[in-house]
């Protein structure tokens, strides 16, 4: 029987006590540390992650009134504030051992002590060490990726009659508890848009959790959205919660939903009616909680018809369509975004007194932006970088202005990466944003289009 991982140090004088402990939890867990003088403490802690400490109260011959170990207790909890200490005492020490606990400690165990309550004590104290540890790291990435959002997302901006009509819809489905599906091309803002659905709804408090389902292989679909139990597969070493769990009380955004396969949108439709979930290996099925929000850049409509995507589906993740046009269909958006890029990548790389010229705004608004928004975000923090002086100038982007521009590169740019732009650029405008059939007419797949539109910024 495998090991739990777990590293234990007991802190007592007596050598006796220190092996009887020590060969009882060997048992059962990775790493036992014994240690005689509690003064050794700084520098064990110094030298590697303690996960439990098992504290004798007394250590001086002759004293018992357990004031030393409430001293260790306090100091232990003054280097580590998560910190889990099990108290080791006499029967008559019972009373400060209580006190001790209103003061920090986990748990105190009586000497001589009974095996199966000791070894019970210490699984107690490992399972809210795992668990105050999990909530650490989550509460650690929710921050980080709120910072994220702040820094990449940006308000939510569009002054054309487009994009304040498809705002006051965003705002009437906010509040209520709908299934929504976002349409639009890549780039366009789809996740900020469901972001911010979340964030004028009553689960703003909640998690948001955001899953790509175009980087989910469909082996790993059910293990990533409906989560399972350790020993389920070859690699499940432990229970894990699928997405569906985690956005519990919360929003969990199922991107680019026309990736399915017809297989998992039998299984997806099938947890969306029945509102509960089975980890793989498990028999047991969780209700969730969760706000369901859905987008694509597919032509879901055009694929019922064609029996590319379940009808039923289509009926379950619809209840709301906002469509969100893209940027060359709102023009008067475009100055918006430059002006508000251009302020937070002059923060970002320290360039305060940087402008941008009147002819490299007039070329970023006569580009046709294919890749919309992201393309814009990239170009701009391209632009401010290049940039020297206090000026952007329009050859600080690399953009191509059309058709003509691009025929010019081609007859005399020999370059390959140069080239190899240029035809990911084309497929993105002759299939207006859509990946799928850029990368099906590029002879590429979506994954392999996503790195090159990433490697050039598009």
């Amino acid at each position: 029987m495998a090991k739990t991982e777990a590293s234990i140090l007991i802190i007592d004088d007596d050598e006796d006590v220190l092996l009887s402990a020590a060969l009882l939890l060997k048992q059962d867990y990775s790493k036992i540390i014994n240690l005689q003088d509690p003064r050794k403490i700084n520098e064990i802690f110094s030298q590697q992650k303690i996960d439990l400490v098992i504290l004798d109260m007394n250590y001086r011959i002759g004293i018992n009134d357990g004031k030393e170990g409430m001293y260790w207790l306090k100091h232990i909890l003054s280097i580590d504030p998560d910190a889990v200490v099990i108290l080791m005492t006499a029967y008559g020490e019972v009373e400060l051992a209580v006190e001790a606990i209103k003061k920090g400690a986990f748990d105190f165990i009586l000497k001589p002590w009974n095996n199966e309550k000791f070894l019970a004590t210490v699984n107690s104290a490992l399972r809210l060490k795992k668990s105050n540890q999990k909530i650490t790291e989550l509460t650690s990435a929710n921050k980080a990726l709120k910072e994220q959002t702040r820094e990449t997302s940006g308000p939510f901006i569009g002054v054309s009659p487009a994009m304040k009509k498809l705002m006051e819809q965003v705002r009437k489905v906010s509040i209520t508890e709908a299934n929504v599906l976002v349409l639009g091309e890549n780039g366009t803002g789809k996740q900020h848009i469901a972001r911010e659905i979340h964030r004028l709804s009553d689960r703003t408090n909640g998690p948001f959790v955001h899953v790509d389902l175009g980087a989910i292989t469909e082996s790993l679909f059910e293990s990533e959205l409906f989560g399972h139990v350790k020993g389920a597969f070859t690699d499940a070493v432990e229970d894990k919660p699928g997405r569906f769990e985690l956005a519990e009380n919360g929003t969990l955004f199922l991107d680019e939903i026309g990736n399915l396969p017809l297989s998992l949108q039998t299984k997806l439709l099938t947890v969306l009616q029945n509102r509960k979930v089975t980890r793989i290996g498990d028999t047991v099925e969780r209700s969730f909680n969760a706000r369901l929000l859905f987008a694509t850049n597919a032509p879901l409509h055009q694929w019922v018809e064609e029996g590319k995507f379940r009808q039923d589906l289509m009926y379950r993740i619809n209840t709301i369509e906002l469509e969100i046009p893209p940027l060359r269909e709102r023009p008067a958006d475009i100055i918006e975004f430059i002006n508000y890029y251009l302020r937070l990548f002059k923060e970002k790389y320290r360039k305060p007194q940087l402008r941008i010229s009147e002819e490299a705004v007039r070329i970023l608004n006569k580009h046709s932006w294919p890749g919309n928004i992201r393309e814009l975000q990239h170009t701009m923090e391209r632009g401010v970088i290049m940039s020297d002086g206090t000026s952007i100038k329009e050859t600080d982007f690399n953009l191509s202005s059309g058709p003509v521009a691009s025929k010019n590169i081609i007859d005399t740019n020999l370059n390959v990466q140069e080239l190899e732009k240029l035809l990911v650029q084309k497929a993105l405008e002759k299939h207006g944003g859509n990946i799928t059939k850029a990368a099906k007419d590029l002879g590429l797949t979506r994954a392999a289009l996503y790195r090159r539109m990433e490697k050039y910024n598009l």
